[in-house]
């Protein structure tokens, strides 16, 4: 079984547009998106839609809770400033769609045929707001991971491509397709973001499991264009990211 994951689209179908074409050639099974799909972008809808074309698995993050519940994006630790854009996103957004994302599963299990388990979700199976890092305390991860039968993981949520062992344990993260942050977000540091999308794909082969962690360049003036030609409220902050670089 070879399988695709994409993370963190974040309404940047630019930067899907790109992925999908690698993943064209890459002879996948299936297709599984760790959320955080439509808010902060351009352009939300055409997200949706592609994943609907997929048929892709599609796991809830904490910005598609937050867009189904707005209300309670504080809950779902939406930065402030992010919040106007948010709501935008929203806005965008048909019946049909907002009802598709609230088909979005919690976290999916898959067993591969030598009975390997894989468990996908977006933060932990336990929240969609954790935070899994390769600096991340141990006595962290036995709290996310207590009574998983797993042994292999892979989440998104941190923007950052990861492969972590810890004991018989296999953390995997597999990026951001529309945010890859060039560091992991801490509190006041505003993240700044790199020139390409990223994505995983993880299939077994015989007695070995192969994680394979990809990087796409995509057109950033084709989103910058996207972003001047949209009236999204954090327009300036994508173009400071794109702009002169």
């Amino acid at each position: 079984m070879r399988i695709g994951f994409i993370s963190d689209i974040h309404g940047n179908f630019t930067a899907l547009e790109a992925v999908l074409t690698d993943i064209k050639k890459q002879n996948i099974d299936q297709l599984i998106c760790l959320g955080d799909t439509v808010s902060l972008g351009p352009q939300p809808r055409e997200v949706l839609d592609a994943l609907r074309e997929w048929n892709a698995i599609t796991i809830m993050g904490n910005h598609d809770q937050a867009t189904l519940e707005p209300q309670r994006c504080v809950e779902f630790e939406i930065t402030e400033h992010l919040i106007p854009d948010l709501f935008w996103g929203r806005e965008q957004l048909s019946k049909e769609d907002l009802q598709f994302i609230g088909s979005f599963e919690a976290k999916k299990s898959i067993r591969f045929s030598n009975e390997l388990e894989l468990l996908a979700y977006h933060g932990s199976p336990k929240a969609t707001t954790h935070l899994v890092l390769a600096t991340t305390p141990t006595e962290t991860l036995d709290n996310y991971f207590n009574g998983q039968t797993a042994s292999v993981f892979i989440g998104g949520h941190s923007h950052i491509q990861m492969q972590r062992r810890y004991g018989n344990k296999l953390f995997l993260n597999s990026g951001s397709v529309g945010n890859a942050f060039k560091f992991a977000f801490t509190q006041g540091n505003p993240p700044s973001l790199l020139p390409w999308a990223e994505y995983a794909i993880v299939e077994q082969n015989g007695v070995s499991l192969h994680a394979d962690m990809r990087r796409v360049y995509f057109d950033t003036n084709a989103l910058i264009d996207r972003v001047k030609a949209s009236d999204l409220p954090g327009a300036e902050w994508w173009l400071q990211q794109y702009q002169d670089k």
